[in-house]
């Protein structure tokens, strides 16, 4: 589902002498239906890039990220902005760290929001969004009220229902389980375990390696790059 060759992502930081700092270098993988994919290396090593590379957020120096879609494979890494707004429509779902949504909208409408943008209407996908957060342990009474408040674990739980609930066939997370307690954890990990089993691939961080083992299919290591020279005037 998906193809990666050659990656490499070199940022220029303009402020320190235009020294150019390359956090990823020669990154090739492939990703099938099925896998949890699971990104390594120490703080530094360019996972959390990777990942805004694959969803678009980053435009990558050199290579190509193919994603399969609709039957055809598109390039990320040279994909018009339409495309990549069609394949975070369609195709790809990215569970960040920090839920980032719209003021004032109530927390049901948060979650149900992606499977809208797919043409499911707001009964159902009210109902879908309610059996996520109830799954999740988000209590009832906060549903109707917009997510700013909530506390850490309960943002990102709110954060992890969002991105699932679209069915995407491609899932990116970053630290899904990070700020979550034991039992709350154990609900994250299996309904990735289910995401799996449902055929779709899923690519993520987890720097709790007892969780990353309950899930993980493989492991991408990745390596601190190197700074390199300034640019030349």
């Amino acid at each position: 589902m998906i193809e990666v060759r050659g990656l490499r992502k070199l940022f220029t930081l303009h402020n320190q002498g235009a020294m150019r700092l390359p956090v990823l270098e020669s990154v090739n993988f492939d990703a099938h239906a099925g896998d949890c994919l699971v990104l390594a290396g120490p703080s530094g090593a360019g996972k959390s890039t990777l990942l805004r590379c694959l969803y678009g957020n980053y435009l990558a120096t050199e290579g190509s990220i193919k994603m399969r879609s609709g039957g055809q494979w598109i390039d990320i890494a040279r994909a018009c902005e339409q495309q990549i707004l069609a394949l975070r429509r369609d195709s790809i779902a990215y569970v960040s760290q920090f839920l980032r949504v719209i003021p004032r909208v109530p927390t049901l409408d948060v979650v149900a929001e992606p499977l809208r943008q797919r043409g499911a209407d707001i009964g159902p996908a009210r109902a879908r969004a309610a059996e996520l957060l109830a799954r999740l342990n988000v209590p009832e009474r906060l549903w109707s009220l917009a997510p700013a408040t909530f506390s850490g674990g309960e943002q990102q739980r709110v954060n992890i229902a969002r991105g699932l609930i679209g069915g995407h066939p491609v899932l990116l997370l970053d630290e899904p389980t990070a700020s979550l307690d034991t039992d709350n954890r154990a609900v994250v990990l299996e309904l990735i375990r289910e995401a799996r089993a449902d055929g779709r691939c899923v690519i993520g961080i987890f720097h709790d390696e007892a969780a990353r083992d309950q899930v993980a299919t493989r492991l991408l290591p990745l390596k601190t790059a190197a700074p390199a020279p300034a640019a030349a005037d």
